[in-house]
């Protein structure tokens, strides 16, 4: 029995793969209906991740799937995202109005993390997404002066208890930065440090978020291991340079992730290439290929690579983060493909999230 025009649309859609998924609508049921009706043909499209400035170009890429199978006049593909809630594996319990936690961490000090954590939150938010920041470095926080937050500025206090986040660009954030002054350096041992973690984490008053965005502090001690223990995170992402000891420290703070059951969900080569302001030539400073490397050493996605750009440094300085004052550069294009293939990470299925890093056995041979 021959196979009807409306079929072979469907199966071809079906087939069509996701770039930022890289598996086909079928895998990730974000197929919802084809409707055929005469010489008009509706396809509705849910992707569970936020896509609004890739929207137009995947449109195209669908109606060109259809036109290789079908020649239909009137083409109308509605596309929508819904974010859903990842659940992390174990006893932590999760946090209300939170859908997914994401730390941004890196194994040294220096590789522009900070940026990176804030840049894609805002990334994030571009893309349609409900998003807030916590800065927990507590020793040394960076997020209120690239967000261009007063320095004599506090969080409300709600019952005596709660802190309600300061909004910032649209960001709901939070940081210990907020409570002391710049002045007042933070000299506390390992238990306070967490603690004041573990205080801001539960005693924040977040709003209906679809992430949460954490800038954790370089390295891999208390913080992490707290966070790992009584925070419920979703996953990871690992920030490094192409320079060789910053893959080292990388690759420590994507092991330790692993060993307390925390999926990394990616990597971003910050820093990787140079541009000449006066002629224009290109240069990998810091090395080539690194974040790459590892990457494929442990299975998950190289999300990105970003440039060492004096637009990003001057606009952090100022308080005005590139991804927000012009959404429409070359960078701000470069942060949003990164948060895209982030969120979409949380789209797999749990097989394929969970799949980083190669098996070891040890053995007494």
């Amino acid at each position: 029995m021959p196979i009807s025009v409306h079929d072979k649309i469907a199966q071809r859609l079906g087939d069509f793969v996701d770039e930022y998924t890289g598996l086909t609508f079928k895998a990730t049921q974000s197929l919802q209906s084809v409707v055929l009706d005469g010489d008009t043909l509706t396809v509705d499209v849910v992707l569970g991740y936020p896509a609004a400035g890739a929207i137009d170009t995947m449109i195209g890429l669908i109606k060109e799937a259809v036109a290789s199978v079908a020649s239909v006049a009137n083409i109308e593909v509605n596309m929508s995202s819904l974010i859903q809630s990842r659940s992390r594996s174990g006893d932590v319990a999760g946090l209300e109005q939170v859908k997914n936690i994401i730390a941004v961490t890196s194994g040294k000090g220096g590789v522009g993390k900070s940026a990176t954590a804030l840049n894609v939150a805002l990334a994030l938010q571009l893309e349609g997404a409900k998003v807030g920041l916590l800065d927990a470095d507590i020793y040394g926080p960076s997020q209120p002066i690239m967000l261009g937050v007063d320095s004599g500025r506090r969080p409300d206090v709600r019952d005596q208890k709660y802190f309600v986040p300061i909004e910032a660009y649209g960001l709901q954030t939070m940081s210990m930065g907020y409570l002391v002054t710049d002045k007042t350096p933070m000299v506390w041992r390992g238990p306070m440090v967490s603690g004041a973690l573990t205080q801001m984490v539960n005693q924040t008053v977040w709003q209906d978020l679809d992430y949460l965005i954490i800038d954790m502090p370089p390295g891999t001690g208390d913080i992490q291991l707290t966070l790992s223990q009584q925070v419920p995170v979703t996953g990871s992402v690992v920030v490094t340079t192409p320079q060789d000891l910053a893959l080292l420290d990388a690759k420590k703070g994507i092991e330790m992730f692993r060993k307390v059951k925390i999926p990394c969900l990616g990597v971003v080569e910050n820093m990787s290439t140079h541009t000449c302001s006066q002629c224009g030539h290109n240069e990998a400073i810091f090395g080539d290929g690194g974040g790459e490397k590892i990457a494929n050493e442990y299975s998950v996605p190289l999300l990105g690579k970003l440039p060492l750009a004096l637009e990003i440094r001057q606009g952090l300085d100022e308080g005005k983060p590139p991804v927000a004052v012009d959404p429409d550069s070359v960078i701000a294009g470069q942060y949003r493909h990164i948060a895209r293939r982030l969120a979409a990470q949380l789209c797999l299925p749990t097989e394929e999230i969970e799949r980083s890093g190669p098996k070891i056995v040890v053995s007494n041979d």
